[in-house]
């Protein structure tokens, strides 16, 4: 993966649009354990429920989930707030729900980047309906230059500046996933999701 090259599919060579590396994988590592070691400290003596916001945060769930010394448990939940562009529609609906009640729980919300905090103002308000014992946020990634809703995470792993990021989970309409670090993405001006 030299120069954040990787080949996504045969057609295109979408690798011309991965810009800078902005946090390695060595670093994305370090700090999965860290917030790993941190929320045990904090959740000592009970159970946290990790849920895990689909499919942008399935590898930083995966791995803080193996970060955490105590006895855990896990669900998803899907929401869906981009389509296949780069830009917020600014609606969120559900497209798949818990598995499992969460009610008298101790939730840990794990998304991969509070933004404009819409998706996560609307996941907190429907998560605390279903009255868990407590609720917060865990985020991968905060960007709080394009925050319109102030929403706290209790745990952020970067900040990051104003700028469209994929790999480690973040995607650009499916592609990227599944790169080791975070980079930039500079797609050419007019560029559609299908290039």
């Amino acid at each position: 993966m030299k120069g954040g090259c990787v080949t996504v599919d045969g057609k295109h060579n979408t690798n011309q649009w991965l810009g800078p590396v902005l946090i390695d994988a060595d670093a994305i590592r370090r700090r999965v354990q860290e917030l790993g070691a941190q929320i045990t400290a904090d959740y000592l003596g009970k159970a946290p429920h990790l849920i895990g916001v689909l499919k942008g945060a399935t590898i930083f769930h995966a791995d803080l989930v193996r970060a955490i010394d105590l006895a855990v448990s896990v669900d998803f939940i899907a929401v869906a707030s981009y389509g296949s562009g780069i830009k917020t529609s600014g609606e969120v609906r559900i497209l798949k729900d818990l598995d499992e009640s969460v009610e008298g729980k101790d939730v840990l919300l794990v998304e991969d980047i509070l933004d404009t905090g819409l998706t996560l103002h609307y996941l907190l308000e429907n998560l605390q309906s279903r009255n868990p014992r407590s609720l917060r946020i865990v985020s991968l990634l905060s960007k709080p230059s394009r925050r319109l809703i102030e929403v706290r995470a209790e745990y952020v792993g970067f900040e990051v500046p104003d700028k469209f990021v994929v790999g480690y989970g973040l995607d650009f309409d499916q592609r990227y996933r599944n790169l080791p670090y975070i980079c930039e993405l500079n797609l050419p001006h007019g560029a559609t999701a299908d290039p």
